[in-house]
């Protein structure tokens, strides 16, 4: 029995704006528009009534400060042809269904994702990770998935089920003239539709309101026109004799490396995982796989990493070709190279993040960011180590280096309510304070939880005798327990 999946994605040229890394989505009202009229909201401001088909200048007055950026139709669509390549990890047939959606043809290729629950759950998942707010359906027809997903609550609908006959008519994806024209005659919701005489329908509408209704019923078959899966960019040596040495598959690697950059340059295109197999004389293959934080088509230093990871190849009784393929590939422009005519330009990190990353590990080289928010543990947040860093703490607060999470308890001496502790204990180790700075007082944030209405942290900057500097806190304001039951904690080393 056919399945099929479909995805909607009702702000995707909002989300579109602030997929790249690094970008954090805006929490203001944002619209994009053409010819003066709104083509589509983000969910701050269609909860504020803004919405598709609205003229900009009404959007302006009903919201003020609202951000208007240019619609690009174009740009949606490439969006959503990426995506749909991206899909085929669940099923060999994938579409785009303009101007919101995907189809994904999931027909005897559920059980590889442990059932269609999980695979929608892992799809939804993987886009919203993408920056992407995605609503999917599996169904019987794309028409009922294409409902389901838009007008239903998403889901799996199971075989056979007749669900289509409570949708409003729209869900029949009919033009907006015919949809008004219907409306009129008093055709509301799918069913009574459904129920007319189909003659007069035809008659006055034409062959696609029929074609319409038989594909939600299940009777018309609807074919959906797939992608074709690009080949990856790939570069193949077979060898007379085999090789066996490390110094000969570098040799080999240097080739294939220049031969695949020279395609993704012809392409347009830069590498950002590589793939590097060695077929042996036994029939089996070694792999090797690197990957690099930007789009990259330098043969040097592609080819350095994959000399770094030779160490892991056993050749055995020899290898008689070398594959290199380019698993996966971003858009990469050309730019400017160094010129006396240019100001001096920061140095290019990203091949020292690359080698790091693939010598270490992913999750090994990271950068650490800034958040807007008091409490210290909630205002960093672990971002790809070449994320261009926002904002910053500000300058007079100094905070460690290093956090402690969670804070660890201390037994502290200190007078109360606001002076710095004369001693602590810390992993039964005795410090005598010297030098202290405070109180710092940190209010919870009561707009979280409940809870932290009435809590209060004063923190200390402290310099022990033998000159080491820790960050300390109490919990409470020194006079009231209900801030807080005037506990010590070390939070942080400076």
């Amino acid at each position: 029995m056919r399945r099929v999946v479909s995805v909607w994605f009702p702000t995707l040229p909002t989300d579109r704006l602030w997929r790249p890394e690094g970008e954090q989505r805006p929490d203001t009202p944002v619209v994009t528009a053409t010819s003066r009229v709104v083509v589509s909201a983000n969910q701050i401001a269609a909860s504020l009534g803004l919405r598709s088909g609205m003229k900009v200048a009404q959007a302006q007055a009903l919201v003020p400060g609202l951000q208007v950026h240019d619609a690009d139709p174009a740009a949606d669509a490439a969006l959503l042809h990426r995506l749909a390549q991206a899909c085929l990890r669940y099923a060999p047939l994938a579409a785009v269904d303009l101007p919101d959606g995907l189809w994904i043809d999931v027909t005897g290729s559920t059980h590889l994702h442990g059932g269609e629950t999980r695979l929608l759950r892992d799809l939804v998942a993987r886009l919203q990770r993408q920056g992407l707010t995605a609503r999917a359906a599996v169904a019987d027809t794309p028409a009922v998935a294409h409902a389901v997903a838009r007008f239903g609550a998403g889901g799996v609908v199971p075989p056979g089920s007749d669900v289509m006959s409570g949708f409003p008519i729209e869900a029949l994806r009919l033009p907006a003239d015919m949809l008004a024209n219907l409306r009129l005659m008093g055709f509301e919701h799918v069913a009574p539709l459904a129920a007319a005489a189909r003659a007069p329908l035809v008659r006055r509408f034409g062959p696609v309101i029929a074609a319409r209704l038989d594909q939600a019923a299940g009777v018309l078959f609807e074919p959906i026109v797939p992608i074709a899966p690009k080949a990856p960019i790939q570069a193949r040596r077979t060898f007379v004799e085999p090789l066996l040495t490390a110094e000969a598959f570098s040799t080999v690697i240097a080739t294939l490396a220049a031969e695949a950059c020279d395609a993704l340059e012809k392409a347009g295109l830069g590498a950002r995982g590589l793939d590097l197999r060695f077929e042996r004389l036994d029939g089996t293959v070694q792999a090797i796989r690197i990957g690099t934080a930007r789009p990259v088509r330098d043969a040097r230093h592609l080819g350095r990493m994959l000399d770094e990871r030779l160490e892991r190849v056993d050749p055995g009784p020899g290898v008689e070709a070398m594959h290199l393929i380019v698993a996966r590939a971003d858009p990469l422009g050309f730019v400017q190279t160094a010129s006396s005519l240019l100001e001096d330009t920061p140095a290019d990190i990203a091949p020292l993040v690359d080698r790091l990353t693939n010598r270490l590990g992913e999750t090994a080289v990271y950068r650490i960011a800034h958040l807007e928010s008091d409490v210290p543990e909630r205002s960093v947040r672990i971002v790809p180590a070449l994320t261009r860093p926002t904002g910053g703490w500000p300058a007079d607060l100094p905070r460690p280096v290093r956090l402690l999470n969670p804070p660890q308890p201390i037994e502290a001496m200190a007078l109360l309510p606001d002076h710095p502790p004369v001693a602590f204990t810390w992993r039964r180790v005795r410090h005598r304070v010297r030098h202290a700075d405070g109180p710092e007082r940190i209010a919870g944030e009561w707009w979280k939880r409940d809870g932290e209405w009435s809590s209060v942290r004063d923190y200390f900057q402290v310099e022990d005798d033998s000159g080491r500097r820790f960050w300390l806190f109490r919990r409470g304001n020194g006079s009231d327990l209900r801030t807080g039951d005037m506990r010590w904690f070390l939070h942080g080393l400076f």
